[in-house]
């Protein structure tokens, strides 16, 4: 599949956030019953990812070790970016099927809206929202019964500063339907819908754009996909946005984190030349924390923004200064924001 980058804008200052689709990797990680959260269960290890194949190619390489022990040992989301109809419930259907097996969770990015991020690097996605809809009906029946977490649509209610007025209701009743219709192709679908991060818009003014995008129908949103906010930071954030969806009458909604790569310093976003990043909190439904879901590693750890290196490539020396010096991967409870 293709691999592509998001350019994302923050409110404060015109920054940029990419959002690469790939494989999924991962490792089957320890899950206590107190989860916290709505989830339960292990995340789901793509064994045909590209840093798992990277790994296997390379394995002279100095720093294989700590990128395969390290990255390549956990779960990611796989990216599903391409507009194709006919084949995409195979490629669903596949996966769901390999996660099963595995008697593991799956998490899969879908970013094909129309017009997605403002005609920026990753401009494409469906040609219009009638062809997005027949494309999510087909990805939806691939979808099988058993528990998936869907990440839909990143950027989509974040940056809506390329859209008219009757353009974003367009997307935001797009994307209502793209949700109704993954939860009836499998009732058993985790759907969370784009949250942005705690650096971009306010609490208050994502709460609104969630709800106008029907969130009522969702179990919640993501926040910090691609990005190197603090894991507590997020945390916060996702608080304030449930509460100011609390006040709206919509109860029950969590959060889920992107936490690949928000373990060192945030700072200037367009970080590929930065050695001070590392990878955050390790993949897991163990949280801790009632209101959070899921940490994920939604952004694979090791492929490139577009800033220096192709967007979406794999490029080791990413992966390892990620890696290098990063905790090990736990065995049991995982660390939690509170």
């Amino acid at each position: 599949m293709a691999i592509l980058s998001s350019l994302r804008r923050r409110s404060a200052a015109i920054s940029v956030a990419a959002v690469a689709g790939a494989t999924a990797v991962g490792v089957c990680l320890a899950v206590s019953s107190a989860s916290a959260g709505t989830l339960s269960g292990s995340l789901y290890r793509d064994p045909s990812s590209a840093v798992v194949r990277w790994v296997a190619a390379n394995p002279g390489d100095s720093r294989t070790a700590v990128i395969r022990d390290k990255i390549a040992s956990q779960p990611q989301a796989r990216w599903f970016a391409n507009f194709n109809p006919s084949t995409v419930q195979s490629e669903v259907s596949g996966f769901i099927g390999a996660a099963n097996a595995a008697q593991q969770i799956p998490v899969l990015a879908v970013y094909e809206i129309t017009n997605r991020d403002c005609g920026g690097a990753s401009a494409g996605g469906a040609p219009d929202l009638n062809q997005y809809q027949t494309w999510v009906s087909n990805f939806s029946r691939g979808l099988g019964n058993q528990t998936v977490i869907i990440i839909l649509e990143t950027d989509s209610l974040a940056l809506l500063t390329c859209l008219s007025t009757a353009e974003i209701n367009a997307r935001n009743q797009a994307i209502s339907t793209a949700t109704r219709t993954i939860k009836s192709g499998n009732p058993n679908a985790k759907v969370y819908l784009d949250g942005g991060h705690s650096t971009w818009n306010s609490a208050g003014e994502t709460a609104n754009r969630l709800r106008a995008a029907g969130v009522q129908y969702a179990d919640g949103f993501f926040t910090n996909v691609s990005n190197y906010n603090s894991t507590s930071s997020e945390a916060n954030f996702g608080r304030a946005v449930i509460s100011s969806l609390n006040g709206m009458g919509i109860s029950g909604k969590r959060q889920v984190i992107d936490t690949s790569r928000n373990g060192g310093a945030s700072g200037d976003w367009c970080g590929d030349d930065n050695t001070d990043r590392r990878i955050g909190q390790y993949p897991t439904t163990n949280t801790g924390d009632a209101n959070i879901d899921a940490y994920l590693w939604v952004k694979p750890p090791g492929e490139a923004d577009g800033c220096r290196f192709t967007a979406g490539s794999f490029q080791p020396e990413l992966a390892f200064s990620l890696a290098n010096g990063a905790p090990n991967p736990p065995t049991t409870t995982p660390p939690t924001t509170t």
